[in-house]
Parts: structure tokens; sequence; C-alpha cells
């Protein structure tokens, strides 16, 4: 039973510090909504230390994405989604997480992780670093995109996946650098925050199909 309080109240904790930090600094919208981003990371590492069943991971994941639906619906918390432009990221960043859950919670646990520190680290401090670093920029679908938040994407998802990979025992090869290039590329790729769903199942089913699978045979 401690093992679900814990988990729960670092969850409550990420949200209150973002709370806290709006209260000081209410303008900087971004910042906030990644650190909630960011801080989930470490979730699911804690979560199987834990030993929790993938059967409570998936049904605890989908009752926050059924929350965060009607969170959006009515604004009851609109830090989850306070940003300058409408997206759905939230929602698809709980979706992608209960879709790996389902498919690698344990099966393939290395795959699962990497996708979703590829999504909250790669992703999240690309979009810091984006955001405060001016930097040759672009669009794309009318997303701004800029220099410095694709090298970020790039250099944070490697060492993720190198970092994973260590951690798991697997061998390094190429096709790390692989993974994170598609990673890099599927972030450019943000309108309605839809690269919160593509980043991580992407990144997992590679890192599935060219890392765990090619050293298993």
């Amino acid at each position: 039973m401690l093992k679900y309080f814990l988990i729960i109240f670092y969850i409550v904790s990420i949200f209150l510090i973002a709370i806290f930090l709006k209260k000081i600094n209410p303008n900087n919208k971004e910042l906030l909504r990644k650190i909630i981003h960011i801080g989930m990371g470490p979730l699911i590492p804690i979560a199987k230390y834990f030993e929790i069943s993938k059967v409570f991971a998936a049904s605890f994941t989908f009752i926050i994405f059924f929350l965060i639906l009607i969170n959006y619906i009515y604004k009851l918390f609109p830090i989850i989604e306070d940003v300058e432009r409408k997206s759905y990221g939230t929602l698809f960043y709980c979706l992608s997480l209960f879709l790996l859950i389902i498919i690698f919670w344990n099966e393939d646990p290395n795959s699962l992780i990497a996708g979703f520190f590829i999504m909250t680290f790669g992703d999240g401090f690309a979009g810091l670093i984006g955001k405060n670093f001016s930097s040759k920029s672009w669009q794309i679908i009318n997303q701004k995109k800029s220099l410095l938040g694709t090298i970020t994407m790039f250099l944070t998802s490697s060492l993720v996946l190198i970092s994973v990979s260590s951690w798991g025992g697997l061998q390094l090869n190429s096709n790390y650098l692989l993974i994170a290039l598609i990673a890099t590329i599927l972030e450019q790729i943000s309108i309605f925050g839809i690269d919160n769903f593509t980043v991580p199942i992407f990144s997992s089913l590679s890192f599935n199909l060219f890392i765990t699978n090619l050293q298993l045979t």
C-alpha cells in the first residue's frame, strides 16, 4: 500500500510545485507546463522499482487521461494546458503513455522508458531552450521551431537512449543515432501537440525494433 501512496504523492508534488511557481511567475506559462512535463519523467522507473503491476499502471494512467479530458472541457486547472496555442498535448501525452504501458510494461520496459524519457526530457528541454534562447527559427504547419531547440532534442534523445541502454545492459550501436533522429524529426510536427503522441510511440517502437530485438537475435 505504501508504494501506491508514494507514487501518488510524487505526482501531486509535481503539480503543487508547478502551481506554487505559477503564483511567483504567472507570465511564464510554457515554463510551468514543462515543469509538469519533465517532472513526470522519473515516474516510470519509480513505478518499476516498486514493482507496480501492469494493470494498476494502465488503469491509473487511463484515469488520469480521463480527468485531464474533463479538465480540458471545463478548464478546472488551466495550468495543465496553459500555453499560447491550442493544444491537446497533455491528452496525447497520457494516451501515449497508456498505450506504451499496455505494449511494453512487462514485455520490454527498456523500450517503454526510452520512449517516455525522450518525450519528457528531450521534448521538454527542447521547448525550454528554444523558448528562452534566441537562434535561427522556422515554422512547420504554423508551429515555430528553433535551431537550438532542435539540437537540444537530438542531443538529449541520444543521451537518453545511451543511458537507458547502459542501465539495461544493452550494447551501443549506430541505431541510437537513428532513433534520436526519428524522434527529432517527429518533434518538428507539433500541431495541436501531436508530437506528445508520435514521439514516444515511435521512439519506443524503434527502440524495440532496432535495439532490443536485434540484440536478442
